[in-house]
């Protein structure tokens, strides 16, 4: 007989970082982690106009920025002096992009089908992903006839 569950009420209407990764970083609790992060130096080309869609935003009541790579809020637990929201929510990005924490990024070593850098243009000299692409198959699967 099927175990029945009951109703918690409970809804998630999205996803954040930390129920991606099982785990809090210690960058989203202590703003001295991320002070040294040079926006000039992580930024691709030296142009800052992507940054610029970058905001401190809240989620769930909690400060956040948001991981477009892996379509999840980061959220900040540590308290921002007024007039520094959006510099902390980019430097707080940029260090959750430059340790290979995004689940996005994670993700590229089995998905990606054609060569880039795996932790993307924020780090100088990171290996190289996607250059030998293999379709998943799934184990006892036969494609249909005609296919």
């Amino acid at each position: 007989m099927a175990e029945i569950k009951a109703d918690t009420g409970k809804r998630t209407v999205g996803i954040d970082a930390e129920q991606l990764a099982g785990k809090r970083f210690d960058y989203q609790s202590d703003m001295s982690l991320v002070e040294d992060v040079d926006l000039m130096a992580a930024t691709p080309g030296e142009d800052l106009n992507w940054l610029e869609d970058i905001w401190l935003l809240e989620e769930d009541g909690q400060p956040a920025v948001f991981d477009r790579y892996s379509n999840a809020f980061l959220k900040i637990y540590f308290d921002i002096p007024p007039g520094r929201e959006d510099e902390l929510a980019r430097k707080v990005l940029i260090k959750h992009l430059q340790s290979g924490n995004s689940y996005g990024i994670q993700l590229k070593d089995i998905h990606c089908k054609f060569p880039q850098v795996d932790l993307g243009p924020w780090v100088d000299e990171c290996r190289s992903v996607g250059g030998d692409w293999k379709p998943p198959v799934l184990e006892g699967w036969e494609a249909p006839s005609g296919h």
